[in-house]
C-alpha cells in the first residue's frame, strides 16, 4: 500500500509566505525559503509552492525561487502560479522543482496538460483546481488566484485534465479555504473516486483530525499551511497523529532533528 503523504503548502505573494481566508485577507508568514527549510527539517512529506497572484497580475512565477529551494531541500516540491506554456514549465523543471501546478492556463488551452504530459511524464503534471460550491450544490472552477467562475463544471474538469494527462489533482475547496472548518469531504470523495490519480484535498484543516478526515474520504494527500505556519502543531504532531489512527505515513526520523 503506498504511504499517505503529508503536504505543506506556502502561498507566495510579493516575495512572502502568505495565508488567508477564502484567497482574501491575507496574513504575511515569513520568507518562503526560510519556512521551507524548517518544514524540510520538520520532514514533510512534500512541499507546494503557490504563487498566488501570478495568473491575475499575468507575470511568470518566480523560477530564482525554485533555484533557491532547490539548493536547500532534500524533500520534493511542486511550484505553480502563472505557468502559462510548456517553456514555463521546463524552466521551473530545470529550476530544480519535481513537479510543476497548473490552473488558469490549463483551463484556457487544456492542450498545455497533454503537451506538459508528453514532454515531462504525467508525474509532473499536477492540475490545481479551485472550486467553490454553487447553490444547486454543483462545484464551478475558479481561475486567476479565485478571482474568476469560468462556470465549469469542477468535477468534469477533473475528469477531463486526468484524461489529458494531469498525474495529479490539487484540490482546493475556496468555501473552506483558511477557515479551519475541516475539507470539504463531499468534494474530496467525489473526486477521489472519480479518478485514478492522487488526490490532494487542500483548504479548511483547523485541527488535526481534519487531516484523517481527509484521508477517510480517499485522498492520497492532505495539505495544510496555518495550522504549521503560525505554530498551532508541528508536522511532527500531524505525523504522529495520523499514525495513532492506522493511516500509513512516514514516521518523523529522530535522528534528522537532533
Amino acid at each position: 500500500m503506498l504511504a499517505k503523504r503529508l503536504i505543506v503548502c506556502l502561498d507566495v505573494k510579493d516575495g512572502r509566505v502568505v495565508k488567508g481566508v477564502n484567497f482574501v485577507g491575507l496574513r504575511d508568514a515569513g520568507d518562503p525559503v526560510e519556512c521551507a527549510v524548517r518544514y524540510d527539517r520538520e520532514q514533510a512529506d512534500e512541499l507546494v509552492f503557490l504563487d498566488i497572484t501570478a495568473s491575475h497580475e499575468n507575470r511568470d512565477t518566480t523560477v530564482e525561487l525554485a533555484r533557491r529551494c532547490a539548493l536547500e531541500l532534500s524533500i520534493p516540491f511542486t511550484i505553480g502560479g502563472g505557468v502559462r506554456s510548456v517553456e514555463d514549465f521546463e524552466r521551473l523543471l530545470r529550476a530544480g522543482a519535481d513537479k510543476v501546478a497548473i490552473n488558469s492556463a490549463a483551463v484556457k488551452n487544456p492542450q498545455l496538460i497533454r503537451d506538459c504530459a508528453a514532454r515531462f511524464g504525467k508525474q509532473a503534471v499536477v492540475l490545481a483546481v479551485d472550486a467553490r460550491k454553487q447553490p444547486d450544490s454543483s462545484y464551478h472552477v475558479y481561475v486567476k488566484g479565485g478571482r474568476e467562475d469560468t462556470g465549469m463544471d469542477a468535477l468534469k474538469w477533473i475528469k477531463s485534465g486526468v484524461e489529458l494527462g494531469a498525474g495529479e489533482i490539487l484540490l482546493t475547496s475556496m468555501d473552506r479555504d483558511g477557515t479551519g472548518e475541516g475539507f470539504d469531504l463531499e468534494l474530496t470523495r467525489k473526486a477521489a473516486a472519480l479518478v485514478a490519480v492522487p488526490v490532494i484535498a487542500s483548504g479548511g484543516v483547523g485541527r488535526l483530525e481534519h487531516l484523517a478526515e481527509g484521508l477517510k474520504a480517499g485522498a492520497a494527500a492532505v495539505l495544510a499551511a496555518g495550522i504549521f505556519h503560525f505554530g498551532q502543531h508541528t508536522v511532527r504532531e500531524a505525523k504522529e497523529f495520523l499514525r495513532s489512527q492506522s493511516f500509513n505515513i512516514r514516521p518523523v526520523e529522530m535522528t534528522a532533528l537532533a
